[in-house]
């Protein structure tokens, strides 16, 4: 062998050498991350899988996303996902605030309690409702998705105290305050009147919260009732699911003098990925054109009955494929929680996804992509220890405080 052969000989076998280095070493870290998602108890805070219980076709106890790809959740992929746990949220939207509304709203929020557990009882061989972590983990060694239930939006309660415990008693252990619109218990960050706080009403209900042993969730809050709340609770606070505003400019978003009071009160904030509150969306004005259009025949998807809602939410999700959303990713997400843990603090960061309710981002698009933020969490430089704070440990550390603290 000549020399000049020699040389390019000995450079393909150092380049073989290098790249069969690399590959196992991207190996290991993949089994890595996969060992510790395996390992830790994953809890997802906030999910809409209920809104899918009014599609007729769809089915939670088999995998949808094929003959429904913009779902994001069902017991089969919460498996192959590894998530054990996800809080289901019995939502409705804000509407008039007056005798007739609330009824309306509370009666909406009862019908979707029982359809979370009828599908749950339905598919009790795969799957169970807990009001615990101890409940839950029974579940987890049966191996059974566990299904957590949070209220989202307080305007079931109405003016009446005591829904709170009703909704308490039917399983709920969050409440979000508010949605987009202000309330009688609070105002909304995405209201146009933002700047009232928690009213005389609102003071009472996260009395009775506390009381009770329930989480108050200040996802979607006006700043100003977050630090109601904060000043006013006896027992961590929750966001279910929000940003970092410092990254995402975005009202629904936590700025970091909000990250910092959160920790002081011993909370958590699960960072959300709906791609908008990750990273500021480009302009699609064909699409945004066409939702809004949607959005205003269906009168924003307000009081529709259920036929109504089926056939709304499929125009809706018609033109996902032809004007599709350029999404933020995984990456951006870790940026986020990577933010938040410099601010609050490792025991201060979680997980809560908004899945079917705008929640996704690429490489994480349902709960069968969860493992996708682990591995990238383990890129960073996060430790086992840590992975497992923000998958669950953190969350289910908030639940059990505000148990104890309950009865005063």
């Amino acid at each position: 062998m000549n020399l000049a052969n020699r040389s390019i000989f000995l450079l393909f076998i150092s380049m073989l050498t290098f790249n069969c280095i690399s590959a196992q070493n991207k190996n290991t870290t993949e089994a890595k991350a996969a060992r510790i998602h395996q390992a830790a108890f994953t809890v997802d805070s906030h999910t809409d899988a209920p809104l899918n219980f009014l599609n007729k076709k769809y089915d939670i106890s088999i995998d949808n996303s094929k003959a429904l790809s913009h779902t994001c959740v069902d017991f089969p992929r919460m498996r192959e996902g590894g998530l054990d746990a996800a809080f289901f949220a019995v939502f409705t939207s804000q509407g008039p605030r007056t005798a007739e509304g609330n009824a309306k709203a509370k009666t909406k929020a009862e019908i979707i309690f029982d359809s979370i557990y009828a599908s749950v009882t339905r598919n009790n061989n795969i799957s169970g409702i807990a009001t615990s972590q101890a409940e839950a983990m029974k579940l987890v060694k049966l191996k059974k998705s566990v299904v957590f239930i949070g209220v989202e939006n307080g305007y079931p309660i109405g003016n009446d105290l005591s829904n709170v415990k009703h909704f308490y008693d039917r399983g709920a252990r969050y409440i979000t305050l508010c949605h987009t619109k202000n309330n009688d218990i609070c105002t909304s960050s995405t209201d146009t009147a933002n700047k009232t706080g928690l009213s005389n009403f609102g003071i009472e209900v996260v009395r009775e919260m506390n009381r009770l042993g329930m989480m108050i969730d200040v996802s979607h809050v006006s700043d100003q009732s977050f630090y109601d709340v904060l000043k006013l609770s006896k027992a961590p606070v929750i966001a279910s699911h929000s940003c970092a505003r410092a990254l995402c400019d975005n009202p629904r978003n936590l700025t970091d003098d909000m990250l910092r009071a959160l920790a002081a009160n011993n909370g958590v904030v699960q960072m959300c990925i709906l791609s908008d509150y990750v990273k500021k969306p480009l302009p699609n004005p064909v699409r945004d054109s066409l939702r809004q259009t949607i959005r205003k025949k269906y009168n924003n998807f307000q009081d529709l009955t259920d036929e109504q809602w089926e056939i709304a939410i499929t125009e809706y999700h018609s033109f996902d494929n032809k004007f599709p959303q350029k999404l933020a990713n995984v990456q951006d997400v870790i940026d986020h929680i990577d933010h938040m843990v410099k601010i609050a603090g490792i025991d201060h960061v979680g997980i809560g996804t908004d899945f079917d309710g705008g929640g996704g981002v690429d490489g994480c698009k349902d709960v069968s992509q969860m493992g996708n933020i682990t591995l990238e969490l383990l890129k960073r430089g996060y430790s086992e220890k840590d992975i497992k704070k923000i998958w669950g440990g953190n969350l289910m550390r908030v639940l059990r405080d505000v148990e104890k603290g309950s009865g005063s």
